[in-house]
């Protein structure tokens, strides 16, 4: 019961993440390290052996690589690259790579939409500072904290880690 409790905080604060960002463009650092943080009281709740807990800490520790590899270039926002890997975290691996090809999909479902979006906005005759602001200014960065926890809530079902909590 403890073990579904977390994992219900695991999607509360990736859907907390995924708003944060989508209207402000940070993701605090707090909602990460909360994913960090009570990850290893749920991988103790939920029945994981130390093996498959450290397993969960190296794909966490791998995709934090790789989220820096991508923030460095400036192709991904800082907070992006942490909360990918707080929920790579949780999710271990192989699961984390479904995870990630998830996210990626829905980073291009969020990526067309404000494509669309941000061509119509001009005409839509909305108010001129709404229309100079991030989300709808051509050529603006796109909250990748939305397509993160989308793909995080669509790979959860999936994952062993929810098998687990199910038992």
């Amino acid at each position: 019961m403890a073990g579904q409790f977390l994992l219900l905080v695991f999607a509360f604060l990736m859907v907390l993440a995924a708003a944060k960002d989508g209207m402000s463009f940070t993701i605090p650092n707090w909602l990460s390290g909360g994913l960090a943080v009570v990850f290893p009281l749920a991988a103790a709740m939920l029945g994981l052996g130390w093996t498959e807990f450290g397993l969960h800490m190296l794909t966490g520790l791998g995709a934090l690589l790789i989220g820096m590899a991508l923030f460095a270039p400036g192709w991904i926002g800082g907070g992006d690259a942490k909360l990918f890997a707080a929920a790579a975290l949780w999710f271990g691996w192989p699961d984390a790579a479904m995870f990630l090809a998830k996210a990626a999909l829905m980073g291009g479902v969020l990526a067309v939409t404000l494509l669309m979006i941000r061509r119509a906005a001009p005409a839509s005759g909305l108010p001129r500072q709404w229309l100079e602001g991030k989300l709808l200014m051509q050529g603006g960065p796109a909250p990748y904290g939305i397509a993160l926890a989308a793909g995080a809530l669509w790979a959860l079902p999936d994952s062993r880690i929810f098998a687990l909590a199910a038992l």
